[in-house]
């Protein structure tokens, strides 16, 4: 089945099951694009029709999110519809459909998003994570979070790294969710080694980049302008590491001997502990 029929057949139906739960009638046709859109892309980018992602968030205002919270209905019925185009377009799901509904203030009360993503197994299984994790992931919760680290997001909004590992996609379980169509559900995990955060690509459709250069894993350093397919993320710290990358040093040039110094008495000394 193609994205277009695809679409107009979940379209048709929503209609008959979703209809009287959406904000208006205009949104059965944002969700059946969604719906489709995010379909089309997990098969594209994991390649096997048998892998249908599993699972689907429904984010809206939470107004609205409250309201079908008290309804199981709706949950029932759109698992029914997921369930019809899988069995009419001969694709399999790789594990049991789940349902969750997230509310999200940023929405308007007539606006509502359909994310779809795997489980984390099947993501790892597909994506072979576990090839690109070292030795050293085992000790990542003694790992000590490098202080005052952050990534500036299209140069305006600032995003703090609290935690050892920090995982960044479109995917809404993500750490950091980059909702663009270039980025892939999940396309890059940050991890402290070392006391510093390295990036690693998770062999995402776009590609990972920093500072112009395509890498699977990289160091990073305050200043590095990371890519995610064209998303620009800047790497932050107020303290930043050593750059083992240039050990080689030589002193600043300059009249150090002319720098003053300043010598205080015993008399000083003596008034400013009176004053402390």
């Amino acid at each position: 089945m193609k994205i277009d029929q695809l679409e107009r057949r979940l379209q048709s139906l929503i209609e008959v099951h979703l209809l009287n739960y959406l904000p208006f009638k205009k949104e059965d046709g944002l969700v059946a694009q969604q719906l489709a859109a995010e379909i089309e892309n997990n098969i594209k980018e994991f390649g096997d029709t048998t892998n249908l992602p599993n699972l689907y968030t429904i984010s809206g205002h939470p107004d609205l999110i409250w309201e079908w919270q008290d309804d199981s209905r709706l949950i029932e019925k759109l698992e029914r519809v997921i369930n019809i185009i899988s069995t009419e377009s001969a694709l399999k799901f790789a594990e049991p459909l789940n349902f969750s509904l997230s509310p999200d203030p940023e929405l308007g009360v007539d606006e509502v998003k359909i994310f779809a993503s795997h489980s984390e197994n099947v993501i790892a299984a597909t994506q072979g994570m576990n090839s690109q994790k070292t030795e050293k992931d085992a000790d990542l919760s003694t790992e000590e979070v490098p202080k005052n680290a952050f990534l500036i997001i299209h140069g305006t909004k600032i995003f703090p790294l609290y935690k050892t590992v920090v995982n960044i996609g479109r995917r809404i379980e993500n750490d950091l969710i980059l909702d663009d169509p270039r980025v892939s559900r999940d396309h890059a995990q940050l991890r402290v080694i070392n006391g510093s955060f390295v990036i690693f690509d998770l062999n995402s459709t776009g590609g990972t980049y920093v500072n112009s250069q395509r890498t699977h894993q990289s160091t990073l350093y305050a200043g590095d302008v990371i890519s995610l397919s064209g998303v620009p993320l800047i790497f932050g710290q107020d303290i930043p590491p050593r750059r083992t990358d240039q050990d080689k040093t030589e002193p600043l040039a300059g009249p150090y001997n002319s720098r003053h110094t300043v010598f205080m008495h015993d008399k000083t000394i003596d008034d400013y502990d009176k004053k402390r």
